[in-house]
């Protein structure tokens, strides 16, 4: 039997905090006790300046709900309580402060799709694909993605990717919008660390709290304690030494 005692690993280095799915025997799919790892993770994760997200091996991000585990939810009561669950773990990803990095190292499938989309930007080998394929189970996207992939492409790109199954490439994904950029696949581990590197920082976070719905003056207020901290004034030294 293989060891599913991990589930979820999270490390946090320099402001930068990396959850990641592990349970690459089951192609990192969500079971139940996943969703409370990730629960968990996140709490781990609080403080950091920027999350990533992404699955263990190269196959799969996240290949969907485990449906040997969730075919036991036979009633409409189960079937709420569990989406319910794993919707609040997926509004918990989006709500982050800091923003958020889907790296994705395989394919996201159906809830996989789902928990791409909870985050703020989406980095892809060029290998991979992704789909909100859950109508071929004949069910549709409940952990937010739905309404996520609409605020994304728009309602009628979303309908019809959602709607009609589609598994998109990478290249394709890029081309709708679903991701920001395809890495070829020997790049890929490299890429997305430096990008969430960068992202880590205390001004990627501003911008994000300010993209999120700030008023002008939080907006000008937040740019103004940047200015006058510490980091800034370095940065800038550095920036001036070189022009000189």
């Amino acid at each position: 039997m293989a060891d599913d005692s991990r589930m979820v690993d999270l490390t946090v280095d320099d402001g930068l905090a990396v959850i990641t799915i592990d349970r690459p025997h089951a192609r990192n799919a969500i079971s139940l006790t996943t969703m409370d790892r990730l629960d968990e993770a996140l709490d781990g994760a609080a403080g950091a300046r920027a999350l990533v997200i992404t699955g263990a091996g190269d196959k799969a991000f996240v290949s969907g709900g485990d449906l040997k585990e969730l075919a036991a939810l036979r009633t409409e009561e189960d079937a709420r309580a569990m989406a319910w669950r794993m919707r609040r773990v997926c509004d918990r990803i989006a709500s982050f402060p800091g923003p958020v990095l889907a790296a994705l190292n395989g394919h996201a499938l159906g809830g996989g799709a789902e928990v791409a989309v909870a985050a703020d930007i989406r980095l892809a080998a060029d290998d991979v694909r992704i789909g909100f394929n859950q109508v071929a189970l004949e069910i549709m996207p409940a952990w937010g993605g739905a309404e996520r992939l609409a605020a994304l492409v728009g309602r009628s790109q979303a309908l019809l990717l959602a709607g009609t199954g589609v598994v998109l490439d990478a290249t394709e994904a890029q081309r709708v919008g679903l991701v920001q950029r395809v890495v070829p696949r020997h790049a890929f581990e490299d890429e997305w660390r430096a990008v969430a590197r960068k992202l880590a920082h205390r001004a990627a976070s501003e911008v994000k709290r300010v993209m999120s719905g700030a008023s002008p003056d939080e907006a000008v207020a937040a740019f103004a304690r940047l200015w006058v901290d510490d980091a800034h004034w370095v940065a800038a030294d550095a920036v001036m030494n070189r022009r000189r």
